[in-house]
């Protein structure tokens, strides 16, 4: 029977190393007499990653995340969510725990944008 709504328990947006997933045909043969699991799980990858692959805010980096690593830690596509510059900013120590998540953050960000504004005499 197919089911039309899963729930699953884990997080699909949570970033996955898949380089510590290894199968041997040893592995194989070790659960040819353990028919407990049939199912088979394909772990791939296909296309770019938004936030990996092309610039994003530093709070949205998938190589360096904001909960699990130092924010001042930056990859060479982030930018600041501030400025809206390539990391690291003039202000990165402050800036680089910048989110989109935080009412202050997004005020900063627009008072930046309508300084520039200004500057360029929008």
């Amino acid at each position: 029977m197919m089911e039309d709504c899963f729930i699953l328990d884990f997080n699909p947006f949570d970033s996955m190393n898949i380089a510590k997933l290894s199968f041997t045909i040893q592995d194989a043969h070790d659960d040819d007499d353990d028919d407990d699991d049939d199912d088979l799980t394909v772990v791939a990858e296909k296309g770019k990653v938004a936030c990996r692959d092309y610039p994003h805010s530093r709070h949205l980096c998938l190589r360096f995340p904001f909960d699990k690593t130092p924010h001042e830690k930056h990859c060479y596509l982030c930018y600041c969510y501030v400025c809206d510059s390539v990391a690291p900013c003039e202000f990165w120590t402050i800036h680089c725990h910048a989110s989109e998540h935080v009412e202050d953050w997004k005020s900063q960000r627009e008072l930046m944008r309508l300084k520039i504004r200004r500057q360029i005499g929008f």
